[in-house]
């Protein structure tokens, strides 16, 4: 039995948000030499139930085992028709993690280290597509690398949020935010603390707020005051261009 490779394993799993539940089980059947097995686990988030199916499969030489791929299923315990499921692959011991998978099956982006065909490494958020699945039944995956121009932090600079005056705060923001999580903030408004939940929307390039029920709130409301001055002026810009044509036209009719 190779152990280097069962330690390997277990970091990997442990890395991944995986714990240690599987160890045990792992390594039994990987000294039994069993060729290819799988394990479920499961875990809950937000107080939803998420289940988990672990792909191990032995290499060639049968002295190494990978664990390159897993299913994950987000249930919906009021509507079981509505379950989500995917398949998430892991590259080197790298990967969406669980808690990861669980904010991708929830809707929400995140934003990943990927490798390119020649194996180099690039960022780009992940998001699922629920109406459009590949030939693997799986949800198919927008992605929407540096090019594409989301910038989070010049986006979260857009609103008066108390914890970016904190550079450790800052940071843990923008980090938890980049894993899919819908984060708490305080918001300054009128001389007041306010709390709502923040979400990262790299396909829109802008962020999703939420109240403490986890309602939509318009973000408008919320931008710092010179942001909400230069929207309100592009808007009444805006409403000239469209109004100078009905005039223009008006004016013809008054003329025949």
């Amino acid at each position: 039995m190779n152990t280097e490779n069962i330690e390997y394993l277990k970091k990997n799993l442990l890395n991944l948000g995986f714990g240690e539940k599987v160890n045990a089980e792992m390594e039994k059947l990987i000294q039994a030499k069993v060729p290819e097995f799988n394990l479920t686990t499961e875990q809950e988030y937000n107080k939803k139930k998420m289940d988990f199916t672990l792909h191990f499969k032995a290499g060639d030489q049968k002295d190494m085992y990978f664990f390159n791929r897993y299913e994950a299923s987000l249930k919906n315990e009021a509507d079981p028709t509505k379950d989500r499921t995917q398949t998430l692959f892991i590259n080197k011991g790298h990967g969406v993690t669980a808690k990861e998978a669980f904010n991708l099956l929830e809707g929400r982006a995140v934003e990943k280290k990927l490798y390119n065909a020649e194996g180099q490494t690039y960022t780009a958020w992940l998001k699922l597509d629920f109406k459009n699945k590949d030939d693997y039944n799986n949800h198919k995956v927008q992605k929407f690398s540096e090019g594409y121009g989301y910038d989070l932090e010049k986006t979260l600079a857009k609103y008066p949020i108390k914890e970016l005056n904190d550079n450790q705060q800052k940071q843990e923001l923008l980090r938890s935010l980049r894993k899919g999580n819908a984060q708490q903030v305080t918001i300054e408004q009128d001389g007041k603390s306010h709390k709502y939940y923040l979400v990262a929307s790299p396909q829109y390039k802008t962020l999703n707020v939420y109240d403490s029920n986890m309602q939509t709130v318009k973000r408008e409301q919320l931008l710092k005051q010179e942001q909400s001055q230069s929207q309100d002026r592009k808007q009444s810009r805006k409403n000239q261009q469209e109004d100078q044509p009905k005039k223009q036209q008006s004016r013809k009719q008054k003329v025949h």
